[in-house]
């Protein structure tokens, strides 16, 4: 199976990297540093599911270097979903997929939009995995599941066939019928999570300890289920009591990306997580004033900056 990886970033240079282990024909878009590294001394994976090194990998920073593929496993960070769409046209045969393991479900209408709704593929990731250095990815705990589908229910060949690759390369995989609800059942759960954690600068543990700060993280995760529901999403109307419930059984140190890319001062992606949600309650006529908190107060630091801030002099 041929496969561009686009955006080899912790979840593409994670499951790329276990998909070129097994024997699939991969090849890694990145840029910078990244790049260079992969360009010179390959790709390696540090896990506790095994270490891997791939002294030889093929990549570039421009997908029309690798001609037609069957599948793009798209994994750029949200801002750049548009502009990496469009660099995919000359590696788009008839039938190719494109999966997206991103955050949030605004992904996919970007990428119909510019690809076409016949070669997009619903999917949603499970993994902790970051890169740590140029071309050196690590993957935090076990957890490493892709779960993936047609938006019709239907499971194709191109499906079956993705299914089959990963499965070789020990990648805990489902096929979903559902997989639209999936993806917005992840949806719930994150924008619940990212938004408490970067508002309170704190992992999970002490928000779902507090009444108050416990109450606001449910009422997020509503606003999404209900934002859901009006858009014909068949999630249960006591939903995000379920995700609260499953909250409690996550370690309490559990934190989420958003979190880290403010306390490194990078770019967030807040407009496709509780922004999107706002967007989109606004269309449907669903208030949304708890996300509309979380947008409001984090949107100085949406944009990120390259050092952090001297504080004033009193």
């Amino acid at each position: 199976m041929r496969i561009l990886v686009m955006g080899a970033g912790g979840v593409g240079g994670y499951f790329g990297g276990r998909l070129a282990q097994s024997g699939c024909d991969v090849s890694f878009v990145a840029r910078g540093p990244h790049l260079e590294a992969l360009q010179s001394s390959g790709l390696r994976v540090e896990s506790l599911l095994g270490d891997l090194h791939l002294p030889s990998v093929s990549a570039s920073s421009n997908p029309a270097d690798f001609g037609p593929v069957d599948l793009v496993l798209f994994g750029v960070k949200l801002w750049d979903t548009e502009g990496a769409a469009r660099l995919l046209h000359p590696v788009m045969g008839e039938n190719t997929a494109v999966v997206s393991f991103q955050n949030g479900v605004l992904k996919d209408d970007i990428l119909r939009d510019i690809l076409g709704a016949s070669h997009v593929v619903g999917g949603a990731c499970y993994i902790a995995a970051s890169v740590v250095e140029p071309g050196l990815i690590r993957h935090t705990g076990t957890m490493q599941k892709l779960v993936f589908g047609e938006y019709d229910g239907t499971t194709s060949a191109r499906v079956r066939q993705f299914r089959d690759a990963c499965l070789a390369a020990k990648i805990d995989v489902s096929v979903d019928a559902s997989v639209e609800r999936t993806i917005w059942e992840k949806y719930v759960f994150l924008v619940g999570l990212s938004g408490t954690t970067s508002l309170a600068r704190t992992p999970i543990g002490p928000i779902r300890s507090d009444p108050r700060a416990r109450s606001f993280l449910h009422d997020l995760m509503q606003e999404v289920v209900e934002v859901g529901r009006a858009q014909g999403i068949d999630l249960a109307p006591g939903y995000a009591r379920n995700r609260l419930d499953f909250i409690d059984t996550l370690p309490a140190s559990m934190s989420s990306s958003m979190l880290g890319d403010l306390e490194r001062h990078g770019r967030l992606e807040l407009e496709w997580l509780s922004g999107d949600v706002v967007h989109r309650g606004q269309r449907l006529g669903v208030d949304t004033p708890c996300n509309r908190a979380v947008l409001d107060i984090l949107s100085v630091h949406s944009q990120g900056r390259s050092t952090p801030v001297a504080p004033a002099s009193q």
